[in-house]
């Protein structure tokens, strides 16, 4: 399993360690945190300086505000930079404003309990963290010039002398990027400590736990479709096959003609059943070919007009290709019930890492939620793998859905 910070690097084997990107990562980010440090005390030190020197009102409360929010700028880049040694995202926490303007966008920072937080990251980074950085990159530029670069620093000793100290420092090379890390790994755990809102990591532990129920109800899911496949299905093709040859068995006219022909039509219908109810479970074209496959079949079934456009380049996570699966399904459900539309059109597409889903028909339109038409049970669903449901529907039509289903990055 690859690490996804530095401080679970350090539990890689030693050469796989050495061998990876994470002790250049971690030089790079406590390089960076130096650098972001010294700007930040720069620019702190700008903003004050023009607000005592111009006399001006507004211009020295917009200089004393500018250093109050400047903690909102340093929390973005460290954001970015933590991507170095972290690889799980941190969102930012701060809302939208509630309208457009530089003084909504301001009143609304300020009343912010993140933007306080990230104020006094700022000013810690800035005092403490920086020079702890620079302290730790100058600790392992000197240790390796006073033994690498023996020859050349110390250059009344003979050559002899200072070998030794040479080798020693090619074989304490490795051994620093150790602290390195370490360092690098502590650091970042603090900055997101201190920039993740509260609720964060119970929010984290009730996605994972969604995730884990969702997996397993998809893996039950599975198994009651083999089952039934497998089993009862079979079983009832095996009883339909029976009837039938025990109907060309039995003369017609007898009093025991009708009653088989009875049964063996009731065999036949509850086979029917059966096979759109594990269509319904699980339908095996999904496992088997793929959202496009699926979906075209439900799109065949349907009791309206269905045209397609589907550009997908391929398979997708199957929890992904399931919620799709099943929006689809519901969405067209929808339009032959309640719609009185005659045609209906899928559109299926990636766009920067999410799964678009547009669904429109031609109908009366006036869809609503609160009348119990699956709507709310289909936003539900989306909503279990992190996706949005948007719908357009006024009165008269036409009625268009939009749905949007993230795809995991290695998997789009």
């Amino acid at each position: 399993m690859q690490p996804r910070n530095a401080l679970e690097a350090l539990t890689m084997r030693p050469a796989a360690l050495l061998r990876s990107s994470w002790p250049w990562r971690s030089l790079a980010y406590l390089a960076s945190g130096t650098l972001l440090g010294a700007a930040t005390v720069a620019a702190v030190m700008v903003m004050l300086v023009v607000g005592t020197l111009l006399a001006a009102v507004v211009v020295g409360v917009a200089g004393y505000v500018g250093c109050l929010l400047s903690g909102i700028v340093v929390a973005r880049v460290e954001r970015r930079r933590l991507r170095l040694v972290d690889h799980d995202e941190l969102r930012d926490p701060h809302l939208p404003p509630p309208r457009a303007g530089l003084r909504a966008w301001v009143t609304l920072r300020l009343r912010e309990e993140a933007t306080w937080r990230e104020l006094f990251y700022a000013a810690l980074a800035a005092a403490m963290l920086s020079w702890m950085d620079l302290l730790v990159l100058v600790g392992v530029a000197y240790t390796l010039l006073i033994s690498v670069g023996a020859p050349w620093t110390i250059s009344d000793e003979p050559l002899s002398s200072t070998l030794p100290a040479v080798f020693a420092g090619l074989l304490l090379g490795p051994i620093l990027a150790y602290p390195v890390i370490a360092w690098a790994g502590a650091r970042a755990a603090m900055a997101r400590a201190m920039l993740t809102p509260p609720d964060d990591a119970r929010l984290r532990e009730l996605t994972r736990s969604r995730a884990r129920l969702v997996d397993a109800f998809e893996v039950e899911r599975r198994r009651i479709e083999r089952d039934l496949h497998d089993g009862a299905q079979q079983r009832l093709v095996a009883l339909s096959m029976q009837l039938g040859l025990a109907r060309l068995e039995v003369p017609a006219g007898t009093p025991g003609a009708e009653p088989l022909a009875a049964a063996h039509q009731l065999a036949k219908q509850a086979l029917t059943d059966l096979r759109e109810l594990i269509r319904g479970v699980h339908p095996k074209v999904l496992t088997d070919r793929g959202l496009a496959a699926a979906v075209g079949e439900v799109a065949s079934l349907a009791p309206v007009s269905v045209d397609l456009e589907l550009r997908l380049p391929g398979r997708l996570p199957s929890a992904v290709e399931m919620t799709a699966y099943f929006v689809v399904a519901e969405a067209l459900t929808n339009v032959a019930k309640h719609a009185g539309a005659e045609r209906a059109v899928v559109e299926a597409f990636l766009e920067r890492g999410r799964l678009i889903l547009l669904i429109r028909d031609d109908g009366g339109g006036g869809a609503d939620p609160a009348k119990g038409s699956g709507l709310t049970g289909l936003a539900d669903r989306v909503a279990v793998v992190d996706g949005t449901v948007n719908m357009s529907s006024p009165a008269g039509g036409p009625t268009l859905l939009r749905v949007e289903i993230p795809v995991p990055e290695e998997d789009a």
